[in-house]
């Protein structure tokens, strides 16, 4: 009766998820917030006649010394809102397909799933983040871009709101107009979301495999120190972005386009896919990129610890 009792009072595996998600999440978009802004102002940069940024650290500076330290969080907002719905999506639904596959196979619970089936969950949870994601993204890029726009053009208008941003996208688009960028959003999401939590499940399985031969005991997940986490984290991070980062710049250009386009020669045709990995090549980094990755994966094994340890 007690451990009836003690069970019906914890929170259910679906109830960590979209918890825990939501807050690593936000967490790791305020790390991570600049050097997105970086990203994105890189890879939307006018090419012609020549980039304005020599690189990372070159846009980093214009970017300080033009609009200050504020101006490194410009968009936050909407990532901070995005987060909680992104990585509770993607961490419950992560779960719940693999928890689908376990009881379609019979698998035992006891055991660690094979590769296969993480994949799987990993491809079904990136694509519905990455339709959850979408909108949000879109917004966070044009706002993004807005001081970089006005600042090299005295016609250029001022910034606006994400709300303003939103209602205008639907006015001139209409609903559909907020998921531009849908498919390389969903490309880098679903591949992306693979690269991500096998490289984590890889690099901590192997990690518990050596505690457990050092130890001559079955180490679990807890036994990982914080920095084990995260770097697993890390590592994660850089697979996602190397898997398929093209996607990700494709969608950024698209998202921005009108934005930039009245500073960008309006006559010239939209860039195409190959001259946007030829841009990426030339400006686009990994340092930077992977601290979100590690943040996210630390926070949310080490709020799922102290949960299993008060019992909720």
């Amino acid at each position: 009766m007690e451990q009836d009792r003690g069970r019906a009072g914890r929170l259910s595996r679906a109830t960590k998820d979209v918890l825990f998600g939501s807050v690593a999440g936000m967490m790791s978009k305020v790390l991570e917030h600049p050097f997105d802004l970086i990203k994105v102002r890189l890879q939307t940069q006018p090419m012609h006649p020549k980039p304005h940024y020599a690189g990372a650290y070159d846009c980093f500076r214009q970017t300080l010394q033009h609009e200050g330290v504020r101006g490194l969080f410009r968009g936050v907002s909407m990532p901070l809102v995005g987060a909680t719905m992104e990585n509770a999506a993607l961490f419950l639904t992560y779960n719940q397909i693999q928890e689908g596959l376990r009881k379609a196979l019979g698998a035992p619970r006891d055991q660690p799933a094979p590769l296969s089936q993480l994949a799987i969950a990993a491809a079904g949870a990136g694509a519905v983040a990455g339709f959850v994601l979408t909108p949000v993204e879109l917004i966070k890029c044009k706002m993004q871009v807005q001081m970089m726009a006005a600042r090299h053009a005295s016609h250029a208008d001022a910034p606006i709101s994400a709300p303003s941003l939103i209602a205008r996208t639907v006015r001139e688009s209409g609903l559909r107009g907020l998921w531009l960028g849908f498919s390389g959003t969903l490309l880098r999401e679903t591949g992306g979301g693979v690269a991500w939590f096998l490289a984590f499940e890889l690099s901590t399985r192997e990690l518990l495999r050596l505690h457990t031969t050092r130890l001559h005991t079955q180490a679990t997940k807890a036994d990982l120190s914080s920095l084990e986490l995260a770097l697993c984290g890390a590592l994660a991070g850089i697979c996602y972005n190397v898997s398929l980062f093209p996607a990700d710049c494709v969608k950024s250009t698209m998202q921005t386009e009108r934005e930039l386009r009245a500073q960008t020669h309006a006559h010239l045709p939209p860039t195409g896919f190959f001259a946007t990995l030829a841009k990426i090549y030339e400006t686009r980094g990994l340092r930077g990129f992977a601290p979100s990755s590690a943040l996210v994966f630390l926070v949310y094994n080490k709020l799922e610890q102290a949960a299993e340890r008060y019992g909720l």
